[in-house]
């Protein structure tokens, strides 16, 4: 089926985070697609909405089945209706589990580059940043196993944030590099919160490892947040789960979740859930994926070809490009300002994602390929005004 990827449809006006810019200005900045979503999805949603009465709602046997069908047949992870809870998004559920599982000004371990609301989630709620930077060498990056068990030795740290795959360096980790570092956690009593929402978006042909499936100490120490809203360009739905195989943890994250208030559905959570989950859904997805993979190898060879002294980070998911600029500056967050000012284009600083990040931008390349390639232009053109001025 083709699902038109290269049509354009404008945004503007439509109270969309990403599009609120100034009209001559082209967004590719925040993880949000500029695709409609599967028309599976918009079947579904629009079938919930002709009903009319958006009361209470339940979460039927139906939505356990959804994850518990995807994530065996796609990733190899068995799942459990009742290691399922409900969530309204990532983010809530990562919040939660920082509240609920640490206390205050204990510290929470990330490998930055990373996800910058990973840090919102815990200083936010008065726990402290211990950054375990990653390894960046000939143009990729890895984990640093030494640095990372002295973060978890301190007697102070007890959660860790794994981005898995990792976002914005677009590594799927290896099942080795997940069973050394769910032992260390283990080894040192620190919980594992592993965000698992970039899953579904990795290269055709490429699969990621779900962190849960590595071994029985990664499943029994860990929550895992699940989602359909990255992959299928929902995330205004709202709807999103935890995994938590170990009873006693599980029934307090159960607890929490529901105390926050951040445990129901909104009327067209399941619907758009069981449309995303579904063989249409795979069919778009793996389409959708294709596209992206195409658009991404654009970016490679634009940036070989008119952009020699930028790298383009080699990576296997995501739709976020990480784009080396080193050479340019060490200063992203001038550069993807004056970028900004002088052609129009918004990227992501990647100062804002810790570590090395002030050396990199972020770019999003899941749009029409023509609008990838204005992008392109735009990029090309700020480079060369930054170096000249």
């Amino acid at each position: 089926m083709d699902f038109r990827f290269d049509d354009i449809t404008d945004r503007r006006g439509t109270g969309s985070l990403k599009w609120d810019v100034a009209e001559n200005e082209l967004p590719m900045w925040v993880a949000d697609m500029d695709f409609p979503a599967a028309p599976c999805i918009r079947r579904a949603i629009e079938k919930r909405a002709a009903h009319g009465v958006f009361g209470y709602g339940i979460l039927p046997d139906a939505w356990y089945g959804a994850y518990r069908r995807w994530w065996g047949e796609h990733h190899g992870l068995e799942i459990r209706d009742e290691e399922l809870i409900f969530v309204t998004g990532v983010i809530p559920a990562l919040s939660t589990a920082v509240r609920k599982f640490t206390t205050p000004a204990e510290k929470i371990v990330i490998q930055t580059p990373v996800y910058n609301i990973f840090f919102n989630s815990i200083i936010n709620n008065g726990r402290r940043v211990l950054e375990n930077p990653l390894i960046y060498e000939n143009g990729k990056f890895r984990m640093d196993f030494e640095d990372l068990e002295t973060k978890l030795s301190d007697p102070l740290t007890t959660m860790m944030i794994l981005c898995n795959p990792q976002n914005p360096a677009g590594r799927i980790w290896s099942r080795e590099e997940l069973a050394r570092l769910g032992s260390l956690c283990r080894k040192h009593h620190v919980l594992v919160f592993s965000d698992e929402i970039h899953c579904d978006l990795t290269a055709p042909g490429r699969a990621y490892v779900p962190f849960a499936s590595v071994d029985e100490t990664c499943r029994m120490n860990s929550i895992t947040a699940l989602a359909p809203t990255k992959a299928f360009n929902i995330a205004g739905i709202n709807s999103a789960a935890v995994f938590v195989p170990e009873e006693g943890l599980r029934q307090r994250m159960d607890r929490a979740l529901n105390t926050d208030e951040v445990a129901e559905p909104n009327a067209f959570a399941v619907d758009a859930t069981l449309a995303a989950f579904s063989d249409e859904g795979w069919e778009w997805l793996s389409a959708l994926r294709d596209y992206v993979e195409g658009n991404k190898q654009a970016v490679y060879a634009f940036v070989r070809n008119e952009l020699p002294d930028v790298c383009a980070v080699p990576q296997d998911a995501t739709y976020l490009m990480w784009l080396d600029v080193s050479r340019y500056t060490a200063d992203s967050r001038a550069l993807q300002r004056f970028i900004r000012e002088k052609t129009g284009l918004f990227v992501s600083a990647g100062d804002m994602y810790g570590g090395i990040g002030n050396r990199f931008l972020r770019l999003n390349v899941a749009c029409p390929r023509s609008v990838l390639e204005d992008g392109l232009d735009r990029l090309r053109r700020g480079l060369e005004q930054w170096r000249s001025a």
